[in-house]
C-alpha cells in the first residue's frame, strides 16, 4: 500500500504535478484514496490540484479512454445517445494483462511491431505500474468515418475489433518467442496452470496464461494515469521508449528513480489523419470474415432464447459461488454474470437488483457508478451475447469460482447447465407420477 509520506514525496514534484494536469484535458477523472475510488467525474485543472487531493489521501489517479467535450456532465444516468452526443473521440488503449513481466514484455515488443506493419507512427507505450503495459494509438490518428459511421461513436466495439484482430496477428509469434525463454514445462510451474490448459490441438495457446484486454474496453472505462501510483506494487506508471520495451526492468518504475519521459504517451503530434485506417479497417474485415467462416464459428448447439426467468437454484455452482463474493475478478464476473442473467430470462429490473447485492458481499465493494454504468450499456444492446465458455479460464479458473459438479462435464456454457436442470427437473416428478400410477401386478393372477 502507498503510504501518505510516499505519496506526497512523489506527487508534490511539480513536473510530476504538470504531468498529470496534461492528460486530464477532455477526460474523465477519477481518483483513488487508498482503497476506494472518490466521486466521479473528478477534475485536475491545476497542478496545486493534484497536491491538495494527495494531502487528502489520494493514491492514484486514472483517466478515461474517451474523449469528452464536457466530462463533468458525465453520469450514469446518461444514455448510450446522449454519452455518444458527448464523445468528442477515443484513444486505442490495449491493456496487457499478465502476472510476470517477462511475458508482458515480449507481449508488448510484438503488438507495437504490429501496429508499425499497419503503418502507424504515433503509438506510444508505458507501464501499467502493475506487471502489464498499455500501447496507444491517438484518436486524431483514425480516419472521421469508417464504413458510412462516424469513428467517434464506434465505442467500445472499434477498440475491441481491433484488439482481437491484433491478437490474431500475434498469436503464432508471440507462442513462439515464450517458448524459447520457457518450456511448456516450465510454463505450467510458473503459471500453476496443467498442460491440457495451456496446449490447444498440440499447440501452445499464449492467450490462456496471458490477456490482452477486450473485454474490459467499456464506456467510462478509466486506466492508471502516466506518472501514477499502483497501490499493490508501490511503482509507478511511466512512459517508455516503444522501441525499448523489451529492456524495462521494474526497477525503473521505483518512484526514487523515475524522471519525466522524453517519450509522452498518447502524444497526437505527430499522428496524421488516416494514419490508423488500415488497421480499424482491415480489423472490421476480420471480423466479418471470422463470421462468415465456419471454422470460425462460435457453436452452441444447447442454446436457444429463453424468456422465462430460471430461478437461482438453477444455475451452475461457479455463478452461485460467483455470487457469494469475490476478492479478485470482480470485473471479469460482473461482464459474465449480467451475460448469463440476461441469457437465462431475467430482467434489467431484476440483474440490477441482484448485482446490487452481489457487489454488497464483496470484500471491497465495487464503484456503483461503474456497476451501474455497465448495466446501462448492456441495456442498450439489442442482441443477446452468451456469457464465456467454461474452457475460458480467465472467467472461471482464475478468479477461483470453478467448482464443478457431475453435470458441469456434460457442458460447455453455464447457460447450458441451467438449461439442462430446468429440463431434468421438470421431466422427474413426470416420471415419479407415472411410477407411482403404474398398477402393481397381482401375484395371484
Amino acid at each position: 500500500m502507498v503510504t501518505l509520506s510516499a505519496a506526497l514525496l512523489h506527487y508534490k514534484r511539480p513536473e510530476i504535478q504538470k504531468e498529470l494536469v496534461h492528460y486530464s484535458k477532455n477526460r474523465e477523472i477519477a481518483t483513488r484514496f487508498g482503497e476506494g475510488f472518490g466521486a466521479r467525474p473528478d477534475t485536475l485543472s491545476y497542478p496545486q490540484d493534484v497536491l491538495e487531493l494527495t494531502k487528502h489521501g489520494a493514491t492514484s489517479f486514472h483517466m478515461s479512454e474517451e474523449l469528452w467535450s464536457n466530462p463533468a456532465r458525465l453520469s450514469p444516468a446518461l444514455k448510450k445517445k446522449e454519452l455518444d452526443e458527448l464523445r468528442i473521440g477515443w484513444d486505442l488503449i490495449l491493456d496487457i494483462d499478465c502476472k510476470f513481466i517477462e511475458y508482458s514484455r515480449i507481449t508488448a515488443n510484438l503488438l507495437i511491431k504490429a501496429l508499425k506493419y499497419q503503418g502507424i507512427n504515433s503509438l506510444s507505450c508505458k507501464f501499467s505500474g502493475g506487471s502489464g503495459f498499455h500501447i496507444a494509438i491517438p484518436f486524431k490518428a483514425f480516419p472521421k468515418k469508417i464504413h458510412q459511421q462516424e469513428t467517434k461513436y464506434l465505442f467500445p466495439e472499434g477498440p475491441r475489433k481491433i484488439a482481437e484482430y491484433l491478437k490474431e496477428m500475434i498469436k503464432k509469434p508471440l507462442a513462439k518467442e515464450i517458448l524459447k525463454i520457457n518450456s511448456i514445462t516450465e510454463i505450467t510451474k510458473k503459471t500453476g496452470k496443467p498442460f491440457k490448459e495451456i496446449v490447444k490441438n498440440s499447440k501452445f495457446d499464449p492467450f490462456t496464461i496471458l490477456e490482452v484486454d477486450t473485454i474490459l474496453i467499456s464506456s467510462r472505462h478509466l486506466i492508471r494515469m502516466p506518472y501514477s501510483f499502483n497501490e499493490k506494487s508501490n511503482l509507478v506508471s511511466i512512459p517508455l521508449d516503444p522501441d525499448k520495451v523489451l529492456d524495462f526492468e521494474l526497477e525503473h518504475a521505483k518512484p526514487q528513480n523515475v524522471t519525466i519521459s522524453k517519450f509522452r504517451f498518447l502524444d497526437d503530434s505527430n499522428a496524421k489523419e488516416d494514419e490508423a485506417k488500415k488497421l480499424i479497417v482491415q480489423s472490421f474485415d476480420f471480423e466479418v470474415k471470422k463470421e462468415e467462416h465456419p471454422s470460425l464459428k462460435k457453436k452452441n448447439k444447447e442454446h436457444f432464447e429463453i424468456k422465462t426467468k430460471m430461478p437461482e437454484q438453477f444455475f451452475p455452482p461457479c455463478i452461485q459461488l460467483g455470487l457469494k463474493g469475490l476478492e479478485d475478478g470482480r470485473k471479469r464476473f460482473l461482464f459474465l454474470i449480467i451475460n448469463f442473467l440476461n441469457s437465462v430470462g431475467w430482467s434489467h429490473d431484476d440483474i440490477e437488483e441482484l448485482l446490487k447485492k452481489w457487489n454488497k458481499n464483496n470484500p471491497e465493494e465495487m464503484r456503483e457508478v461503474y456497476l451501474v454504468g455497465q448495466l446501462r450499456y448492456h441495456k442498450t444492446q439489442k442482441k443477446k451475447i452468451l456469457p464465456p465458455n467454461c474452457s475460458n479460464n480467465q472467467y472461471y479458473k482464475d478468479i477461483g469460482i470453478c467448482n464443478p459438479d457431475s453435470l458441469c462435464n456434460k457442458i460447455k456454457n453455464p447457460v447450458s447447465y441451467t438449461i439442462r436442470k430446468t429440463i431434468y427437473l421438470n421431466k422427474k416428478p413426470k416420471k415419479q407420477k407415472e411410477k407411482q400410477a403404474k398398477p402393481k401386478k397381482n401375484k395371484e393372477s
